[in-house]
């Protein structure tokens, strides 16, 4: 088809604002499903997304349209809309020339709307502000409108009112897409250029990519190479979802479509990477895509020791179909042999543990989470990351410890300002700026250190706000920090797993919480047991679990008192001597009750 016939655009929004529903409704209006394929959220393949009611991959899908006597090509990328995925939104909008930028009626411009307008104009899109749910009683469309005037600069009066529920609109946001998105500017006689935009794994066919085509054709059996990777292959089949797989013989500039060629693994595809004939690799390659930068890392440990070798070949199971986490094997004296697990965020580990237990059928006992953090030994200019706080060297080896900061921007009501200034200040925040949305809400922008964003802020936030505020971050790189490790010893003994890393500050209310956790948790032996937290050499919060004690003067009925010191001494005496040579097992019980307090 004549590139000037095609679109390319996706539809991106704050979660929950309707991005999903409105595909729905763009696929019915146009007759690329029927009345028996509809369902609600159709593009949303995975279980978990339907039962979540969120989308986690971004899906792709081709469109015919009618528009008189011509016929135009809608290639459409439903994205996600939590801060988890912003990865995936940003390899979308690589693949497109437009976006339709979904705000709610009734809840107006949140914070990763304006996040992922950022995004769509640093890649030069052109922007279709739509406003959502008109046909709710509580609906204020023409204020929805006003702020995105307000805090996006795009005017209000190029918005689109529609109902994804209803259908209301959906033509006219169809003959908007049309006249505004403007066509892709490939040239079809030039030598082959196409961006790898997605990759998924099939345990029949191999690695399936996802790709925009942006110079020349390319053709079933034409012999490419993948300029990143330096690796050529054969195409096998090349397809459109429409939206199932539907197979063609050739892709051309402009068209968005997969391609399989017999790729073996996901490690021999570069997500970014330029597709070229294997006569022309001198062509210049397409700006492909940082790669993803784990945020939150934590422990996986199966509650079975027997149970490894399955968690293992889970792991390598999901790998395959997502490549933004990683995992290498670890091991622990309490819980045995694991991995040591890096993620996109919260969300993002939640649901792959999730998946891991219903895929694998494996229980699982994840640690409690963290982020990573750069030192710079003493008489040394290197800088080592560190993932795991029981990793790092001692605390005298410091030179100096960094941590990572990340932007944070809260649109919260006015009347709720001082409430989120009291919490940014609790959580170690540097303010910034704010802006006033409209008369009711505001932004808030604040800095913080990732570790008081990736807990428990989203849930404090949305208390504080009485469920109205709303947070998006990104990263700012690492900053210098007065930034301790506590080590938990049990008697004597380090438990590594129990390591933290902590602000000075904070350090010794941390440190008590766990060693009362602890307390609670451990049964009683024979001879007393301290339990410490320290830094470095030095004890700040100390618990003891009295040991159980026999009445060995229980027989003395009167006579001379050396009798019974002379008991009471020996008695001493066997329990030095019990501790001296005596182990704690720390239970596994224990050990996951501190987890569920610092998570």
């Amino acid at each position: 088809m004549r590139s000037e016939f095609i679109r390319n655009f996706c539809i991106i929004a704050h979660i929950d604002h309707g991005k999903s529903t409105l595909a729905d409704r763009i696929l019915e209006a146009t007759g690329a499903i029927s009345k028996r394929e509809q369902r609600a959220q159709i593009l949303d393949s995975m279980d978990l997304e339907r039962e979540r009611g969120i989308t986690i991959k971004a899906s792709a899908v081709t469109i015919d349209w009618k528009l008189g006597d011509r016929t135009y090509m809608l290639n459409l990328i439903d994205t996600p809309g939590h801060v988890d995925f912003h990865y995936e939104v940003s390899r979308a909008l690589t693949a497109c020339d437009g976006a339709l930028l979904v705000v709610d009626a009734t809840q107006g411009v949140e914070a990763q709307t304006v996040a992922n307008a950022l995004l769509a104009s640093q890649h030069n899109l052109k922007m279709i502000p739509v406003v959502n749910k008109i046909d709710l009683p509580s609906a204020k469309p023409e204020d929805a409108a006003l702020e995105i005037e307000s805090a996006l600069a795009i005017s209000a009066d190029e918005a689109v009112f529609v109902s994804a529920k209803t259908g209301l609109g959906i033509d006219e946001l169809l003959l908007a897409i049309v006249e505004r998105v403007p066509p892709p500017t490939g040239d079809p006689e030039a030598p082959l250029r196409a961006l790898i935009f997605d990759a998924e794994y099939n345990d029949y066919r191999g690695v399936i990519v996802y790709i925009r085509v942006f110079d020349g054709q390319l053709h079933v059996g034409q012999h490419i190479h993948m300029i990143g990777a330096q690796q050529q292959f054969i195409v096998q089949e090349l397809g459109k979802f429409r939206p199932a797989m539907t197979p063609q013989k050739t892709l051309g500039a402009g068209e968005v479509g997969y391609c399989v060629a017999n790729i073996k693994t996901l490690d021999e595809v570069n997500i970014g990477d330029t597709i070229a004939d294997v006569n022309r690799i001198d062509v210049p390659p397409l700006p492909g895509y940082q790669p993803p930068q784990q945020m939150v890392f934590c422990d996986i440990y199966p509650t079975a020791s027997t149970d490894y070798t399955k968690l293992r070949e889970a792991l390598d199971r999901l790998h395959l179909n997502d490549a933004s986490f990683t995992f290498r094997p670890k091991s622990n004296e309490v819980l045995g042999f694991g991995f040591g697990c890096g993620f996109l965020g919260l969300l993002h580990m939640d649901i792959i543990q999730e998946r891991l237990e219903r895929e694998s059928d494996v229980d699982l006992i994840q640690t409690a989470p963290s982020t990573s953090y750069e030192i710079v030994q003493v008489g040394s200019k290197e800088v080592t990351r560190y993932d795991c706080p029981s990793d790092m060297p001692d605390m005298g080896l410091w030179d100096e410890i960094r941590e990572p900061v990340v932007r944070a921007n809260m649109i919260v009501p006015v009347d709720a300002m001082g409430t989120v200034m009291k919490l940014a200040e609790q959580r170690r925040g540097t303010y910034v700026r704010q802006e006033h949305l409209s008369p009711v809400r505001l932004v808030l922008v604040f800095n913080f250190p990732l570790a008081e964003v990736v807990y428990d802020f989203y849930d404090k936030l949305k208390s504080a706000t009485r469920g109205y505020g709303t947070v998006d971050y990104e990263l700012l790189g690492f900053q210098p920090a007065d930034l301790v490790r506590v080590d938990i010893l049990v008697n004597g003994k380090p438990a590594d797993a129990l390591s933290f890393v902590s602000h000075r500050s904070n350090a010794e209310d941390r440190g008590r919480r766990i060693l009362g956790r602890l307390k609670a948790e451990i049964p009683r032996h024979q001879f007393l047991i301290p339990l410490q937290a320290a830094i470095g050499a030095r004890v700040i919060a100390r618990e003891t679990i009295s040991a159980l004690r026999k009445n060995v003067t229980a027989k003395c009925y009167g006579g001379d008192v050396s009798r019974k010191r002379k008991l009471l001494e020996k008695q001493k005496k066997g329990k030095k001597r019990m501790k001296s040579i005596g182990n704690v097992e720390l239970p596994q019980k224990a050990f996951l009750a501190v987890l569920e307090s610092e998570t």
